[in-house]
């Protein structure tokens, strides 16, 4: 799936052009609207990588300065979804590797969650259906939680952000092969975690 392709699931268009370009001028209405537009696609991700609402914020925020920083490096002809994907996960990545922060093996649940959770769980119409879909929902958040960063990477950015395995490939400096190798490493060891919790 392209990068616009994945802006077109998640239900929204990227930018125009020339507000991109202004972004591009770091015109802070433009910056604006920017942080508007993905804050909550850029929040997802990290939210779901980290597992820590407080922390996937502060790295959001964090996110957010180094695109302003950035700014200038922006392609306004392209969508600017997978270099925000790229920020995103590398900051990810630096808080993981500092040392700093020790990943909680419990994640909340995410009540937006699709993707992976949505295909492991049947939504029924019944309140009762609908209470163990999301617990089912919460088992599997804590189960890529549980992940080590490389497989829980392959996960969400496939299952969740819509990147195909050429576009992690890319982000992640693996080959095709690897990447698609990974991810299923990543669904082995999901199912797994999951054999005996959703019984």
């Amino acid at each position: 799936m392209s990068g616009s392709a994945a802006a077109r699931r998640a239900g929204s268009d990227p930018l125009p052009r020339e507000v991109l370009e202004r972004v591009r001028a770091r015109e802070p209405e433009a910056l604006g609207a920017f942080f508007e537009r993905y804050v909550d696609q850029v929040f997802s991700l990290v939210y779901r990588l980290l597992g820590d609402r407080t922390l996937a914020e502060d790295v959001t925020q964090e996110v957010f300065l180094k695109v302003h920083r950035a700014a200038p490096q922006l392609d306004a002809s392209r969508d600017p979804g997978p270099w925000l994907t790229t920020i995103a996960t590398n900051a990810c990545r630096d808080l993981w590797r500092s040392g700093a922060h020790r990943l909680r093996k419990k994640s909340d649940s995410l009540e937006d969650d699709s993707g992976l959770a949505e295909r492991l769980t049947r939504q029924q119409d019944e309140p009762e259906g609908e209470a163990i879909a999301r617990e089912r929902e919460r088992i599997v958040q804590q189960a890529i939680g549980e992940l080590p960063e490389p497989l829980r990477l392959a996960v969400v950015l496939h299952d969740y952000q819509g990147l195909d395995h050429l576009e992690i490939a890319r982000l992640t400096g693996l080959g095709h092969a690897a990447a698609r190798k990974r991810y299923s490493r990543a669904l082995e060891k999901l199912g797994v975690l999951l054999k005996e919790r959703l019984r």
